[in-house]
């Protein structure tokens, strides 16, 4: 079983298991990935780096979901 890791997601701290990518991450979260801009400790991630950027103790995730509406 892995163990979890903690990061600060969007200002709080959260328990995450070890081992995730930011794809990962998101997937998780039930976000969609067209959706979320991530900024991982303080640098915004393309979407194509989602599945190959790993999330580790200690990082701060900031996520920006869009919804629509009028």
């Amino acid at each position: 079983m892995a163990e979890d890791i903690e990061v600060r997601l969007n200002g709080k701290v959260r328990r995450v298991p070890a081992g995730l990518t930011v794809g990962s991450l998101l997937d998780s979260l039930e976000l969609k990935r067209e959706l979320v801009v991530v900024e991982l400790n303080r640098e915004i991630l393309g979407r194509e780096r989602y599945g190959e950027v790993p999330v580790s103790a200690g990082d701060t995730v900031e996520l920006v979901h869009f919804v629509g509406g009028g």
